[in-house]
């Protein structure tokens, strides 16, 4: 394999040269200046709670971050995935998000070859280059979160569907394992329609069902991936199975959609996938995404000869028509929801740009469209990601650690108290940047000296207001001092 691989770059030098530059200049984008950007927020607070608690006292998460659906939890996969990162960097949230953002590029390397395995060498550096550069793709890379990992499991699930595709009996195995990993411990709502290839490929290939070897070992994986949140149901009186049956049969969570439903949905579809693309769609883009539509549905018939097409046509088809009859969550579904299905609309996206290659008047269609795409996003790029966080509404991780530098160097060795405000309302940050940087000043017994940290919240003033109002009559304010949008005051209790 290595010498065919070797024989493979050699013989194309500079196709793989050129993958080697696209794909370290989509890992500079993904890494730059995120030691100053970082998003550290809520969830990623909570979760480096979990594994600081898991580091430090020995606590094993036997469940993961919420859906956001009341009473239902994800796996723990993600604490354990990006948990040696935390305890590399000694507690340091940049060294989790730069794994994260280093398995994104491996996706797309991975898109170059499914580009090429389905069409051509071409169709694989134009899939390399749109999942690398576009800004709404790198944005999402550098996610401290746990959907991250579903762009490198998502374009692994479609490399094992097209291995079943060509008989491959062992991709079985990895095949439901991905599945069942995204859907119980990484991915959202979207990744439940995983199934849905599967079961039509069983029924399309059921007499090249893998062996019962690979059966059981299957099984094996499978009840390991989801041993966590049973053993956490049976400790807690089948709490998660009580809560998934009122979010799918008590609150109707799947039901019959209206026309207006569908209507809205369609429109979600078209924002969530088109802005993977361009940024920002004018009337251009707008033009050429319709172009590259057009040309699909007309030829289609021979498109879809290649297996490639159909494992993406059908996982694609499954989401967005499965998905329609989705009602639960109080009718929110969020893009994010459609993580695990990012890379495939951008694979086959590129494979219908490959294919217009075949006479030249295409040709010049893609290069313009190339062209069009760098401008689209080089802009909007650089804005957000040389940003160096200095601007009166910046909260990036270098703002929130000024704030904590200066809490710590102006109480010296006096012990403090610290009471915090951020839009979310619980701290969960805060509470894990203190712990990381050393709290042994900060007590929680009542001492004279009081800090208040509190970011900005234009969406909710008043409730920033009436948390002011009451440290009115709790301390006065001796000191203010502002990093972009976090404030912190040093106060003597009354």
């Amino acid at each position: 394999m290595l010498k065919k691989l070797l024989k493979e770059i050699l013989s194309h030098k500079l196709v793989y040269f050129l993958l080697f530059i696209i794909l370290s200049l989509g890992l500079f984008l993904r890494v730059h200046n995120i030691g100053r950007l970082l998003g550290f927020y809520f969830d990623q607070g909570r979760d480096a709670l979990i594994i600081w608690d898991l580091w430090h006292f020995g606590n094993i998460p036997f469940i993961g971050p919420t859906t956001g659906i009341a009473g239902i939890f994800r796996g723990p996969f993600y604490y354990y995935l990006i948990a040696p990162f935390y305890l590399m960097g000694n507690g340091n949230p940049v060294y989790p998000s730069v794994f994260l953002s280093i398995t994104t590029i491996i996706a797309s390397g991975l898109m170059y070859y499914l580009g090429f395995k389905i069409q051509d060498r071409i169709t694989g550096l134009i899939a390399a280059i749109l999942s690398s550069f576009s800004f709404n793709m790198v944005l999402a890379s550098r996610w401290l979160s746990n959907p991250t990992p579903m762009f490198l499991l998502s374009i692994l699930f479609v490399w094992m569907l097209i291995l079943i595709m060509e008989e491959k009996r062992w991709a079985w195995m990895p095949a439901v394992l991905i599945a069942i990993v995204s859907l119980f411990h990484f991915g959202s709502a979207g990744e439940v329609f995983y199934f849905i290839p599967l079961l039509v490929l069983l029924i399309w290939k059921g007499r090249q069902l893998p062996n019962k070897k690979i059966i059981i070992w299957s099984g094996i994986f499978v009840l390991l991936a989801i041993f966590p949140l049973i053993a956490f149901d049976i400790k807690n009186h089948g709490i998660l199975i009580s809560n998934i049956k009122k979010f799918l049969i008590t609150d109707e969570s799947f039901k019959l959609p209206t026309l207006n439903f569908i209507a809205g949905k369609i429109g979600f579809y078209y924002n969530v996938f088109t802005n993977k693309i361009f940024n920002a769609r004018y009337g251009v883009e707008k033009f050429l995404l319709s172009g590259v539509l057009l040309f699909f549905v007309y030829h289609l018939r021979d498109l879809i000869k290649k297996d490639g097409i159909k494992v993406l046509f059908l996982l694609l088809s499954s989401v967005t028509f499965g998905l329609i009859f989705f009602r639960g969550n109080f009718g929110n579904i969020y893009d994010y929801y459609l993580t695990g299905y990012y890379l495939p609309f951008i694979l086959l996206f590129s494979i219908v740009l490959g294919y217009m290659r075949k006479n030249k008047l295409g040709i010049i269609f893609v290069v313009y469209f190339m062209y069009i795409f760098f401008i689209n996003n080089y802009s909007v790029l650089h804005f957000k990601f040389w940003d160096k966080s200095e601007g009166p509404n910046s909260i990036g991780f270098v703002n929130q650690k000024q704030a904590i530098d200066w809490i710590y160097k102006d109480a010296g060795n006096r012990n403090f108290n610290v009471d915090v405000y951020v839009p979310p309302v619980i701290p969960y940050a805060y509470d894990y940047l203190f712990k990381w940087k050393d709290n042994k000043y900060l007590v929680k017994d009542t001492v004279p000296l009081l800090y208040l940290l509190y970011e900005h919240d234009p969406d909710h003033q008043e409730r920033l207001d009436a948390w002011m109002a009451r440290q009115k009559g709790i301390g006065k304010m001796l000191e203010q001092e502002k990093f972009g949008a976090i404030t912190v005051e040093r106060r003597l209790r009354i």
